[in-house]
């Protein structure tokens, strides 16, 4: 789900993440805000007084999400659900667990923090702005604690929308969750409604580009879109997840990876393995078969061209890190999460520093693939998983 992001900070024990494609919505907020709300419904003051209310209202939201999902992240981590942190991205925020709910009620509960959350927010803001107006505040001040007030409690009642992956979608997930017992089924129910409402907000949006709304108009569509895609994902993620429920890593794993002779020299490293081979990090091994290192793309490009004939692999070889190896018993749906999350795509399998072998992200998409061919899983051709690259 995630691009390009950046650490912003650290609060409660969870780090709050940036993901780059916000800082463009932060941007059309504030214009959409500075240009166009403000002049509207307050008007008479001046366009810089314009900007500087769109920029506080911008950042206000920005506190207003993270509020929302922190939300979402304590109840969660009193659920004993392991939280990695917080993203803000496109059209919000979203709390990155390890792994989802084992049972309804915590579901439920979770999913409720959040909308409960804005409201209360969304009263707290309202009260500075009554308490504003008695000791006679600035109106710019006013109208900015105003419309925080107003966009919590809309922010709120969108997210009780039972259309998933929207936190009302995941309550209505948890009662029919409770219901059937089937997690499955309320899934794909609680998907299709959220496939449907996106659609209803794209057609609304193009509505309202026909009737000379472009900005607002465009705003739905591209919310409709995003929720269409993201609900659309939703049940093709649970059923990779129950695919590889209970498997290992050892399961996927080829037990007799490439690898490369620390006495070779870069420049048969290079054209005999990068080049041929298209991976961006081998395991170093001895004769005896010990594994002496790992060698990256990344480091052979720290050396000058014209040192390659003469350096060799051990020269440059760094010790294999964390994010570099697996243990063959790991469970293989974390190793997925975890290899989409790092932008890897191999990982060693070591077990005591001892090289067993290597799995790779296309090798468990396959397996995925093929158990939902074999098994008729309900799974659209557009979210269907496919080999990565390399």
């Amino acid at each position: 789900m995630f691009g390009k992001r950046i650490q912003v900070f650290r609060l409660f024990g969870f780090t709050v993440y940036l993901d780059l494609s916000w800082v463009i919505i932060a941007v059309l907020i504030t214009w959409t805000l500075a240009a166009g709300f403000f002049p509207y419904y307050y008007q008479g003051f001046s366009t810089l007084t314009y900007w500087i209310m769109g920029v506080i209202g911008a950042l206000g939201l920005f506190f207003s999400i993270i509020f929302h999902e922190m939300s979402h992240s304590l109840v969660s981590r009193e659920f004993g659900l392991d939280i990695r942190g917080i993203t803000l991205f496109v059209f919000g925020g979203v709390s990155e667990m390890n792994e989802e709910p084992n049972d309804s009620r915590t579901e439920f509960f979770m999913a409720i923090a959040g909308p409960l959350s804005s409201i209360f927010l969304g009263f707290v803001f309202y009260g500075v702005y009554r308490f504003g107006i008695q000791a006679q505040w600035p109106a710019p001040v006013g109208a900015v604690f105003n419309y925080l007030a107003v966009i919590n409690f809309v922010l709120a009642a969108f997210n009780l929308v039972p259309a998933y992956p929207l936190d009302g979608g995941r309550v209505l997930r948890s009662v029919l969750w409770r219901w059937k017992g089937n997690l499955r089924w309320a899934t794909r129910i609680a998907t299709r409604i959220g496939a449907g409402f996106g659609l209803a907000l794209i057609l609304m949006g193009v509505l309202n580009i026909i009737t000379g709304n472009f900005i607002g108009g465009m705003w739905w569509v591209l919310i409709g879109l995003f929720l269409r895609s993201a609900s659309q994902t939703s049940y093709t993620q649970l059923l990779m997840q129950r695919a590889l429920s209970g498997e290992t890593v050892r399961q996927f794993m080829k037990k007799d990876p490439v690898s490369v002779s620390p006495a070779m020299s870069l420049d048969q490293l290079i054209h005999d393995y990068f080049y041929k081979y298209h991976y961006k990090m081998f395991p170093v091994q001895d004769d005896a078969g010990n594994l002496e290192g790992c060698i990256t793309l990344d480091r052979i490009k720290e050396v000058p061209r014209e040192e390659w004939d003469r350096r060799h692999v051990e020269d440059i070889v760094s010790k294999c890190s964390e994010q570099n190896t697996v243990e063959p018993s790991t469970d293989a749906m974390k190793v997925m999460a975890r290899m989409n999350r790092e932008g890897v795509s191999r990982l060693l399998v070591t077990d005591h520093g001892h090289l067993e072998g290597i799995v790779t992200l296309r090798d468990l998409f396959n397996f995925i693939s093929m158990k939902m061919d074999l098994e008729g899983e309900d799974v659209s051709p557009e979210t269907r998983p496919g080999p990565p690259g390399r």
